[in-house]
């Protein structure tokens, strides 16, 4: 039994708010966190891939232009930033402009990466100016890792750049974070709860996710059957709870999560365009040509979303974990084509069952 107090990982990626917090945030059409795309031109071709990432977009954002958004979004309320890429952000010339300028910013930074790209020198950079870092870590099975990755080779060297992170002093303190991001699904879920067990003993946050079927996801056999992932999130949580003190609700999207975003959350594009979420990738404006504050509020769906404690439907609606659960956007508006409809894929609710 592993007696030291676990970190909260929405604690550490300055993702936790309490709901008067929130409640402000949504009466006063404010934001708390933004996610940021730098580029849609990755090294790897994952098969899961939400952005079907590969080659850089026509007309992406330009440094200054991000910029911008930064100091828009901290008008607005922002305590955190996470950088997405939509690609592999590590692949943007900018990409170390871009995270000084952040860093003497008032906010939390968060980055996610393949790792592939890494040297001594970026992870001391990332190190210096505190950022918090999340890197891919889907199989600790070589062949799978590199089948999900889509590229030969990818396992190997996303384990060099976790060690250099490692190397830089990541994961020794609540102050330089580590956080695995894995997706869950069919080629890896036999392993998953040997990978989470890994994730703990080393005190790196396990970031566990169901993968939601757009960009490459469509094209490949990745789906986890509900009851699959029921019996996945129960045997996590009895680990947690025997083995390591901590203890959580059992609900998608994301294990020992709770996704809450579309409270106080957008995502701005490598090209502009202001999406509620990178499931619900619904084009709410551009940054371009509206400011952040003019898109949260005159868009009807970031209203919308706003409201979605009373504004859902089906199941979720009548939920007893709604309000502070909804479950995952991004699968009932892929799903079902509605971003207000009952997850489908909950196991707390019935997938069989249709919303009227």
């Amino acid at each position: 039994m592993n007696n030291k107090p676990l970190l909260s990982p929405e604690k550490v990626y300055g993702l936790h708010f309490t709901p008067e917090e929130i409640r402000e945030a949504v009466e006063g059409k404010r934001l708390l966190t933004l996610d940021l795309e730098t580029s849609r031109q990755c090294n790897l071709k994952c098969i899961y891939c939400y952005s079907d990432a590969g080659r850089k977009m026509e007309n992406e954002l330009t440094l200054d232009e991000i910029q911008s958004v930064i100091d828009q979004a901290i008008e607005l309320g922002v305590r955190a930033i996470t950088i997405i890429g939509g690609g592999e952000p590590l692949v943007v010339p900018y990409i170390l402009d871009m995270i000084d300028y952040l860093s003497r910013q008032p906010v939390k930074i968060n980055l996610f990466t393949n790792a592939t790209l890494l040297t001594p020198f970026k992870a001391e950079f990332l190190r210096d100016r505190h950022v918090a870092v999340v890197t891919k870590f889907n199989s600790m099975k070589p062949e799978v890792q590199d089948r999900l990755a889509g590229v030969p080779g990818s396992y190997d060297r996303i384990q060099a750049g976790i060690q250099l992170l490692l190397d830089a002093g990541y994961g020794s303190s609540p102050d330089l974070p580590l956080g695995l991001e894995t997706i869950i699904c069919r080629q890896n879920i036999d392993e998953i709860e040997t990978m989470w067990r890994y994730a703990r003993d080393r005190r790196f946050n396990p970031y566990f996710e169901v993968i939601t079927f757009q960009g490459r996801a469509k094209r490949e056999a990745l789906n986890v059957e509900p009851d699959q992932l029921q019996r996945l999130f129960e045997r996590l949580l009895a680990i947690d709870e025997e083995e390591y003190g901590y203890t959580w609700i059992p609900r998608p999207p994301i294990a020992a999560l709770t996704c809450s975003r579309h409270y106080y959350n957008l995502l701005v594009t490598s090209n502009g365009f202001v999406h509620p979420c990178t499931g619900v990738d619904i084009n709410v404006g551009n940054i371009r040509h509206e400011t952040l504050a003019e898109i949260v509020h005159t868009s009807p769906v970031v209203a919308a979303l706003r409201d979605v404690g009373s504004l859902i439907k089906g199941k979720c609606r009548t939920c007893r974990h709604n309000p502070e659960c909804y479950g995952c956007r991004g699968f009932a508006y892929h799903f079902c084509g509605d971003f207000l409809a009952a997850d489908p894929t909950c196991w707390i609710n019935d997938p069989k069952e249709p919303t009227p």
